[in-house]
């Protein structure tokens, strides 16, 4: 059975490379002169932290359902180190059934005469999912349980893609009619986790207070948070002094009213007045908030654009730098996508057609291998960044959400994850003469030429360079010519894994075309379907000689392909 499903698989890799092939080339067009990249490997710039090693997602229902306990076991295998996840609705009624932009899990009501009843069932039954897989919980206080609502009713909403978004916030959105009780909810919830999971586990969570308080998600005013914070951090340490802590979540600082909103939370938490003790200031352990892109459809097709999130992540990094006792918090970028709405599909979103293909992967190792320089410009603790991205379950096929999977099946983008999971060691030097800056795109540059970069790193026998082609336009071009140039090799060879993500290879969505697009998928092309949308080597494993601790590897890499090579010796 197993080399039948191989057959089967390369066979519909084989016929969607000629479509694949058509999408990366443009007719009669012939590639450029070669890009020259160069790295030293015995020239560490900096560490490289697993910052792409966090996930999140709205449904927190969907964790324990069969296809969301797949993929998170899959993300818990990419990387050597934890994986943390982050999800919406922890603490909102109800009975636990999932729909998009929804969830529940009932750990909060009260009885007749008021007095608060707690069942943490569900939120176990979550929670038990990532810990029994290693991983670990970005744990969010929020939302507003039924019963602590100043505006309760309407509180359950029936939102689908198309609808008003606005249709979203509901009663779960507003403050509580009584803080201390949001108090007391806050502390039982940590003190059961250390009484389940043991201190020394939750110590090494992240909790955090809420979701975009500064627009619908929260009906209150900044100060009404500020003092829901007061709360929530009383409450928190009270029950475990060793507990991280932060926000506030809010959306990109590039938008000003989102960077006012962040700059008075850090005001209020350095020299404000303490809601709970009346003192000057409230502790915060880490500092959050959101960064997406804004992709669009022009003359027919989809244009990325990159410079939006980037214009989030430096203000919000300039933000964090100007508060001389803040600036060393570690910060995560909460949500870190090319755009706002996951549970929105290419029915009603066409411009989130970049979801399904390589190009969501390309855009990914872009953004993702950048990162590290900018915290080092901005001399911040960037600790890491969520891609809001996971699974739908009982979705169509390939409807263009913004997922990792779809019906168990992996989607090109996670392959990128994937690479990074498997680069070791401090990133070192990157020569790039033609690299473009994060100026150039701010400056929409990558809808003028492509972006072809790298990120590398090396340890004492090995080394890997991560190489993206990508451009803001969805259109046909030719492949670049990559002379990827490697110094101070140790040996007189190497062996050399070239991995490769392109609308050819490690493309479950081509390979689910070439099937006729099917609704209804039969179990050998389950498996197929599966099989194709795995992380594939480009060719055999090959040594590579060196002179004078150089190699020369030269290869071609298609328009939104993504190369990892990996180098032992």
């Amino acid at each position: 059975m197993r080399s039948f499903l191989s057959y089967l698989a390369g066979g519909l890799l084989a016929l969607a490379a000629p479509a694949a092939r058509a999408q990366s080339a443009a007719p009669g067009a012939a590639p450029g002169p070669p890009v020259a990249i160069a790295v030293d490997v015995n020239q560490p710039v900096g560490p490289m932290p697993p910052l792409w090693a966090w996930f999140g997602y709205d449904e927190p229902n969907y964790t324990y359902m069969p296809d969301g306990q797949k993929l998170l076991s899959e993300l818990a295998a990419l990387s050597p180190g934890p994986v943390y996840v982050r999800v919406h609705n922890l603490l909102t009624t109800g009975d636990g059934t999932a729909a998009l932009k929804w969830g529940s899990t009932n750990a909060y009501t009260e009885d007749k005469k008021g007095r608060p009843v707690y069942d943490w069932t569900i939120v176990d039954r979550i929670f038990d999912t990532y810990i029994q897989r290693g991983m670990r919980p970005i744990a969010q206080l929020g939302f507003m349980p039924e019963a602590l609502s100043t505006h309760p009713a309407p509180y359950r909403h029936h939102w689908k893609p198309g609808d008003n978004y606005n249709d979203i916030y509901t009663g779960w959105a507003y403050p509580p009619k009584d803080y201390q009780k949001w108090g007391e909810l806050v502390y039982q919830w940590v003190r059961h986790s250390v009484a389940r999971y043991g201190e020394a586990e939750v110590k090494t969570w992240r909790w955090e207070l809420w979701n975009e308080p500064n627009i619908g998600y929260w009906k209150g005013t900044p100060e009404e948070y500020h003092r829901l914070y007061d709360y929530t951090e009383a409450a928190v340490h009270r029950a475990l002094p060793a507990a991280v802590l932060g926000g506030p979540e809010t959306t990109g600082p590039g938008w000003d009213k989102a960077a006012a909103y962040l700059r008075g939370f850090l005001e209020h938490c350095v020299s404000g007045k303490n809601y709970v003790t009346g003192a000057t200031g409230t502790r915060l352990d880490y500092i959050s908030f959101h960064a997406k892109g804004a992709p669009k459809v022009v003359d027919g097709h989809v244009r990325m654009n990159m410079g939006a999130q980037f214009g989030d992540i430096e203000e919000g990094f300039k933000i964090v730098a100007s508060f001389p006792t803040l600036r060393h918090l570690p910060i995560i970028l909460g949500e870190n996508d090319p755009e706002g709405c996951a549970a929105c599909g290419v029915q009603t979103n066409p411009e989130n057609a970049y979801r399904n293909g390589p190009l969501f992967a390309s855009y990914t190792a872009a953004a993702y291998g950048r990162l590290y320089a900018l915290a080092a410009q901005y001399q911040v603790n960037l600790e890491g960044a969520v891609s809001w991205a996971f699974e739908f379950e009982n979705q169509p096929w390939f409807a263009g959400f913004r997922d990792l999977a779809t019906h168990g099946v992996d989607k090109p983008v996670l392959n990128v994850f994937r690479m990074l999971g498997l680069m070791s060691g401090p990133r070192v030097a990157v020569a790039n003469p033609g690299a473009l800056t994060v100026a150039d795109i701010r400056a929409q540059a990558q809808s003028q030429r492509p972006d072809v970069g790298a990120l590398a790193t090396a340890d004492a026998h090995s080394a890997s360079v991560l190489v993206w082609n990508y451009h803001n336009d969805d259109l046909p071009a030719p492949p670049a010519e990559i002379a990827l140039t490697l110094r101070s090799l140790p040996a007189t060879r190497a062996l050399v894994q070239h991995y490769r993500v392109d609308a050819a290879h490690g493309n479950a969505y081509a390979a689910w075309q070439a099937l006729g697009s099917p609704q209804q998928v039969s179990g050998p092309q389950q498996a197929a379907l599966e099989q194709a949308g795995q992380l594939p080597l480009l060719a055999a494993p090959a040594w590579v000689s060196t002179q004078n601790g150089q190699a020369v590897v030269h290869f071609a890499l298609p328009r939104q392909g993504v190369s990892l090579l990996r180098l032992r010796w």
